[in-house]
C-alpha cells in the first residue's frame, strides 16, 4: 500500500490505470457471465437484473473512459466519484432484488412499473438480449455458496465502491 502512494505521489499512473482496468474487466465479466445465464442456461432477467445490468454498464463505461483519459489528480477523484456513486445504486438496486427474494409476499407478480419502465427505454429495444426485463425478480434460479445472484451482486457493488473510494480519500 504503502508503494502504491510512493508511486502515485512520483506521478506514475500505471497503477490507476490498472485500478480502472481492473474495474472495467470485472464489470466485462460480469456482463458477459449474465448473458451466459440467460442464454446458455435460460435464466431470463428480471427488472431489477437489468437495473443492475444497467449500473454494470455504468461501471464499465466510467472506467474505461478513465483507462483512456489517464487522468491527474482532479480526473482522478472525479472518476472515483461517479463510480462510487454507481456502485452504490447498484448496491441498492441488488439489496432490494436479494430483500424480494427473501420476502417474496411484498413483491406483486404480473407486469411491474419497473418492468414496463424499462422495456419501453430505447436501449431495451435497441439491445433487448441484453436489456429486456421478462422475468420474475421472487424467482431464486441459481445460486452458489447458498448465495443468490442479487447476493453477489450486491457483494461486487460493495467491493467495487469501497474500492474507488481510495483515490478520493488519497492526498493526491
Amino acid at each position: 500500500m504503502d508503494k502504491l502512494s510512493h508511486q502515485l505521489d512520483s506521478g506514475n499512473k500505471t497503477p490507476m490505470r490498472l485500478f480502472f482496468l481492473f474495474i472495467l474487466l470485472v464489470c466485462i465479466g460480469l456482463l458477459s457471465y449474465a448473458q451466459y445465464l440467460q442464454h446458455v442456461k435460460g435464466l431470463l432477467p428480471c427488472p431489477l437484473c437489468v437495473a443492475q445490468r444497467l449500473a454494470y454498464w455504468s461501471l464499465a463505461l466510467t472506467a474505461f473512459v478513465a483507462l483512456l483519459h489517464n487522468p491527474k489528480s482532479f480526473g482522478l477523484h472525479l472518476y472515483s466519484l461517479l463510480i462510487v456513486i454507481f456502485a452504490f445504486m447498484g448496491t441498492i438496486i441488488a439489496a432490494r432484488h436479494a430483500w424480494l427474494i427473501r420476502y417474496p409476499e411484498s413483491f406483486e407478480c404480473g407486469i411491474s412499473p419497473e418492468e414496463a419502465l424499462l422495456n419501453s427505454l430505447p436501449i431495451a429495444n435497441w439491445w433487448p438480449e441484453m436489456f429486456e426485463a421478462n422475468g420474475d425478480c421472487a424467482n431464486v434460479d441459481w445460486t452458489f455458496l447458498s448465495l443468490t445472484i442479487p447476493d453477489w451482486s450486491l457483494s461486487v457493488f460493495v467491493g467495487l465502491g469501497i474500492l474507488a473510494l481510495y483515490p478520493l480519500l488519497t492526498r493526491r
